[in-house]
């Protein structure tokens, strides 16, 4: 019987940083859900471009001032590695 290779530790310190990458986005995707009271939220990477884009239920009920004073903080704190990350409105 042939091991498994996903039953394997992770030596590959590129998938570490991806899964830590991810495990951060999810994070910060699920603080401002929670920050604009959304019911639902998700996220999309444009890797080309390095851009994030993170979609929020109700988002449009805020203004742009508004948004920016709940967001930035909290953008502030989580120094991601992406150029920039955009707040859009849930498309679901």
């Amino acid at each position: 019987m042939k091991p498994n290779p996903h039953d394997a530790p992770n030596h590959n310190g590129q998938e570490d940083e991806i899964t830590a990458f991810q495990q951060d986005v999810a994070y910060l995707v699920n603080v401002l859900k929670e920050s604009f009271e959304s019911d639902h939220a998700s996220y999309h990477l444009d890797e080309q471009n390095d851009i994030l884009f993170v979609e929020l239920e109700g988002l449009d009920e805020y203004t742009e001032e508004e948004i920016a004073e709940i967001a930035e903080p909290i953008l502030e704190e989580l120094d991601l590695d992406v150029e920039e990350i955009h707040l859009v409105p849930y498309s679901g």
